[in-house]
């Protein structure tokens, strides 16, 4: 008998129905785990689903998370990260593969929004962001206040509070928004976009209570972080307690502690500024008598001193006026006897023949004339070597004269006094020196009085 022939059949399976019935198996067995493990070789095509493998220290397995899922993901997956997850067990039969596609992500450890805060802080800090660099001062008088906030609760109640104690008749505006839930990054965006806008506030302050991690999500999105930085306007963040960090502090321009903080930050006291004005006014006027005092006192000590320069000048100029009528009157005077000989001369002329006489008389009436122009010439020469004589006199005494030998001029900036001792400037002083041509801006280095240097 054929051993064959006793041996019961056995069923054959085709490699696509072994298949099926593992992954019903499988499926069936595991329809829901909660695994944990390290991602590994991690992908991200472009269909958006993630593709990667979960291991530990003996074992991996092919892991996917679909594109639905990944978006929703409130931190980033990347390799080497630890998490916990709820997966349903497929097989992938084209390959015949198993899988884990997970429904439920969290980082094993650190919560997810934990998570979500440190990855997004580490990246805009990588940007910059965060750079000292980027903070803009806040203005040290703000006109005009905008406070985005929730218009209900102690927070802006506790802002004007504190403004109004410290500097009343402020103009303050409230941005009213909602700073807990899926919308309150929307509208804090839409708050700072508007205020922007209309570019009539000197500062910002984004402010709330204080709250969980959960209750801050939205000062930790990356919207909100990118609107405080593009913000042209300053902007303060008083978010939570003292405790409590978001990620819109690190960006914001400044960071209070508590809102009642963030009002305190935002203007000084008027009636501190009210006294120091007074005080400051005192003080520039009494600054303002004294020097005016000090510099009458040196200006009458610099008058004695002083011959005045006016009176020579109009004494020199009197002389030249009286040398040059002077001199008219001794021309008239040559012209008017020239001219009375000429006359006489004339009248002669006509009582003798012209004809016999005319030839005799033009060389006569020749040499006359040269006689009277040369007369004239030397009398013009004389007159002439007088005034210049004067005016080389009053040349020697011109200022201008002084300076052209190398001397100059030296005034005190910006009161443009003139200095005759080294004690009247000190060192770093800045002095204006008038040339000849031109004028020096200088600053005094060091003096000398009576050979002892300063």
């Amino acid at each position: 008998m054929n051993w064959h022939d006793q041996k019961p059949r056995a069923t054959i399976y085709s490699v696509s129905s072994l298949t099926s019935e593992i992954k019903t198996l499988l499926e069936d067995r595991y329809p829901f785990v909660w695994i944990q493990g390290e991602i590994s070789n991690l992908s991200r095509p472009a269909s958006g689903h993630l593709y990667f493998t979960l291991k530990d220290a003996r074992a991996q397995i092919a892991a996917v998370v679909f594109k639905n899922l990944a978006h929703h993901l409130p931190f980033k997956l990347e390799s080497g990260l630890q998490i916990n997850g709820l997966a349903r067990l497929s097989v992938y039969e084209p390959r015949g593969t198993y899988q884990l596609i997970f429904e439920h992500l969290e980082p094993k450890g650190a919560g997810a929004l934990q998570l979500a805060f440190e990855q997004l802080k580490k990246r805009l800090a990588r940007e910059g962001l965060f750079d000292d660099k980027y903070k803009q001062p806040l203005p040290y008088l703000p006109r005009r206040i905008s406070v985005i906030t929730s218009p209900t609760g102690a927070v802006i109640h506790d802002i004007i509070h504190v403004l109004n104690r410290r500097f009343p008749n402020l103009v303050l505006e409230v941005v009213p928004v909602k700073v807990q839930g899926d919308s309150a990054v929307d509208e804090m965006v839409s708050a700072l976009d508007l205020v922007n806008s209309r570019n009539n506030s000197d500062l910002i302050i984004i402010a709330r209570g204080g709250g969980s991690l959960e209750d801050l999500a939205p000062f930790n999105s990356e919207d909100l972080a990118r609107a405080v930085f593009a913000s042209a306007v300053p902007v303060i963040s008083a978010v939570g307690h003292e405790t409590d960090f978001t990620i819109c502090d690190f960006v914001a321009d400044m960071r209070a502690p508590t809102p009642s903080a963030a009002a305190e930050r935002a203007v000084p006291v008027k009636q501190d500024l009210d006294r120091q004005i007074i005080r400051l006014r005192q003080q520039l006027t009494n600054a303002v008598h004294l020097a005016l005092s000090r510099k009458r006192q040196s200006l009458e000590g610099m008058i004695k001193k002083m011959v005045d320069p006016r009176r020579r000048i109009t004494d020199l100029l009197l002389l030249t006026e009286d040398m040059t009528q002077r001199m008219i009157r001794a021309v008239s005077q040559a012209l008017t006897s020239n001219r009375s000989a000429l006359d006489w001369r004339k009248e002669k002329l006509h009582l003798v023949s012209p004809a016999k006489q005319l030839h005799h008389h033009a060389r006569t009436l020749s040499g006359y004339r040269e006689r009277l122009a040369a007369s004239v010439k030397r009398l013009i020469t004389h007159k002439s070597m007088a005034l210049q004589s004067c005016h080389g006199r009053i040349q020697a005494l011109s200022p201008y004269a002084i300076l052209g030998r190398g001397y100059s001029i030296t005034r005190t900036l910006p009161d443009a006094v003139i200095v005759r001792e080294a004690d009247q400037v000190s060192p770093g002083r800045e002095v204006e020196v008038i040339l000849l041509k031109g004028r020096l801006t200088c600053r005094v280095e060091g003096t000398a009085s009576d050979g002892q240097k300063k």
